[in-house]
C-alpha cells in the first residue's frame, strides 16, 4: 500500500491481517477516511485478541488434565426446561491441536456461529455421540435423573472411551473419573464443544417435529412455553412430546 492507493483498496485489504510496516504507512495517511479504517481494524484485532486470550482460559482445564488424561470428554445438555421434545446430551472428546477458538457456552452463540462451529467440532473431534431422553422417561424417571442416565449413555456410546469427563452441572452414572464444574460450558472448551453439539442436534429435532406437530410454533419455541405454545396446547392438546410431569401440562390433561 502507499498513499496512492483508493480508499476501497485499502478497506479490501483490511480484511485480512497486514503488517507492521502497512499499519506505519496507513498512519502516515492524511485521508479521513483511511484514518476510520485503520481504527476500525485496529479495534477488531484487539477484540480478536481479547477472544483468543478467552479461549486459551478455557483450554486450561484440559491442558492440566491431558498428561494424565489424554481423552477427555466434555459433557452436557439440552432442553431440561422445555414443556415438550427431548432432552439432548452430548458427549465430545476433543483433539489436543483443537483450534476453534470461537467454541463458546452455545447460549452466547448466534444460530449461524452454531451451524459453523458445529460442522468444525464434527470435523476435529475425536469421538462425538449422543444421549436422548425422550418426555416418557422423563415423567417416569423426573427430569433430573432421566438426564444423567441420557448422559450415561452418551459416555458409553463414545468410541474411543474417555479417561476422564468434564460435566456441566451433573453427575454421570459411570466409575469413569468425572469433575462436576458449574457453568462448566464457559470453563471447559470440551464441555462448550457438547453445548454445541446438544443444540444444533435438539433444535433440528424440534424444527422436524414442528411438521409432524404443527399448531405449537415448535420450529421457533423449540419446545419452551412461550405464548403461542401454551395457546396450541390449550386449542389442540397434549402430543406424545409433551412432559405431562410439568405444570403447564398437566393443567391441560
Amino acid at each position: 500500500m502507499t498513499t496512492q492507493t483508493s480508499i476501497a483498496a485499502i478497506k479490501a485489504r483490511l480484511l485480512a491481517p497486514i503488517t507492521a510496516e502497512e499499519i506505519a504507512l496507513l498512519r502516515a495517511d492524511s485521508r479521513v477516511g483511511v484514518q476510520k479504517l485503520l481504527a476500525q481494524y485496529e479495534k477488531r484485532v484487539a477484540k480478536l485478541a481479547i477472544q483468543k486470550e478467552a479461549f486459551r482460559k478455557r483450554r486450561q482445564l484440559e491442558e492440566q488434565l491431558w498428561p494424565e488424561y489424554p481423552l477427555i470428554a466434555g459433557i452436557d445438555e439440552v432442553g431440561r426446561g422445555p414443556l415438550a421434545g427431548p432432552v439432548v446430551t452430548a458427549a465430545v472428546i476433543l483433539p489436543h491441536n483443537f483450534n476453534l477458538w470461537q467454541v463458546n457456552d452455545s447460549k452466547q452463540l448466534s444460530s449461524k456461529l452454531k451451524q459453523e462451529l458445529y460442522r468444525g467440532i464434527m470435523e476435529q473431534a475425536i469421538g462425538v455421540s449422543i444421549g436422548i431422553a425422550d418426555a416418557p422417561r422423563i415423567d417416569r424417571e423426573n427430569i433430573y435423573h432421566a438426564t444423567e442416565l441420557a448422559m450415561g449413555e452418551a459416555v458409553n456410546a463414545l468410541s474411543p472411551q474417555p479417561d476422564y469427563l468434564l460435566v456441566d452441572a451433573m453427575t454421570v452414572p459411570t466409575d469413569k473419573p468425572q469433575e462436576k464444574l458449574i457453568k462448566g460450558d464457559a470453563r471447559s472448551i470440551s464441555i462448550a464443544a457438547a453445548s454445541i453439539v446438544a443444540k444444533v442436534i435438539r433444535d433440528q429435532l424440534m424444527i422436524n417435529y414442528a411438521q409432524q406437530y404443527p399448531g405449537y410454533d415448535f420450529a421457533n419455541n423449540m419446545g419452551y412455553g412461550t405464548a403461542k405454545h401454551l395457546t396450541g396446547l390449550a386449542k389442540l392438546g397434549v402430543t406424545p412430546l409433551h412432559r405431562r410431569s410439568f405444570a403447564p401440562v398437566q393443567k391441560t390433561l
